[in-house]
């Protein structure tokens, strides 16, 4: 684990006056885990996923600042993180299975790849299969369900917050730009998923979590037109 990723969890815990079992309870973890995302050297390991998630909830922090520091990026949506992306469980059923009256069915395209790479051509077969969620949940958060989705992610990216395969869903309601939010985008023909900025001169900022790998895409005004906006990405399951 690199110093600074230690060194940001440990320091962001004390400001806020918390335990490591503090973080442990509210993660699912031992508190050995928390103790090792703090230590510098070989010893240390990074939270990714699920736990990054729950993890910058706690500290009230992005996920991406406690990556990379980036300190325009510390507040981009910590408020969505709970809120928007963790909406429950989730089981898949396919059509012969009984539907509750608080249940909706969102199509969820498992053959389809959303890349979180370079990108892969849309092909959309779903095979029939349906992932639910409560009316109740999607209402709160304003996701009107016809207008939702769910599709895989491919690629190593967005790692750790979106490990290759993860699944998200998208809401194809909402394509204004929301500065350090997570996208799906058409961009020449390919289906990605980015976090995404506004540039000045009406340009755009494609961003990766893994920019260790992959370096800002920053596109001006007259190449904008190329990214199309698909969707917000409201909600993604990882294993932990």
């Amino acid at each position: 684990m690199n110093e600074t990723m230690a060194s940001r969890i440990r320091q962001r815990r004390k400001e806020l006056k918390l335990t490591q079992d503090k973080v442990a309870e509210h993660c699912g973890i031992n508190r050995v885990s928390v103790s090792n995302w703090e230590t510098i050297g070989k010893n240390g390991t990074s939270p990714k996923g699920a736990n990054l998630i729950a993890l910058a909830e706690l500290l009230r922090v992005s996920p991406e600042w406690l990556i990379s520091g980036d300190e325009e990026s510390k507040h981009a949506y910590v408020k969505d993180t709970a809120a928007n992306y963790t909406l429950g469980s989730f089981d898949t059923w396919d059509s012969k299975t009984p539907l509750s009256p608080d249940e909706v069915e969102l199509p969820f395209y498992k053959e389809v790849e959303l890349s979180a790479g370079n990108g892969s051509i849309v092909q959309r077969e779903n095979s029939g299969f349906k992932l639910r969620f409560a009316k109740s949940t999607l209402r709160r958060y304003n996701i009107q369900p016809d207008m939702a989705a769910c599709v895989v992610v491919s690629g190593n990216s967005m790692e750790p917050v979106l490990p290759d395969q993860a699944t998200v869903g998208i809401d194809t309601a909402n394509t204004k730009i929301k500065d350090g939010d997570m996208y799906a985008i058409d961009h020449g023909g390919m289906l990605r998923v980015k976090v995404l900025y506004r540039l000045p001169g009406g340009g755009i900022r494609l961003r990766s979590f893994n920019r260790d790998e992959y370096p800002d895409e920053d596109y001006a005004a007259e190449q904008a037109h190329e990214v199309k906006v698909l969707g917000r990405v409201f909600w993604y399951s990882v294993l932990r």
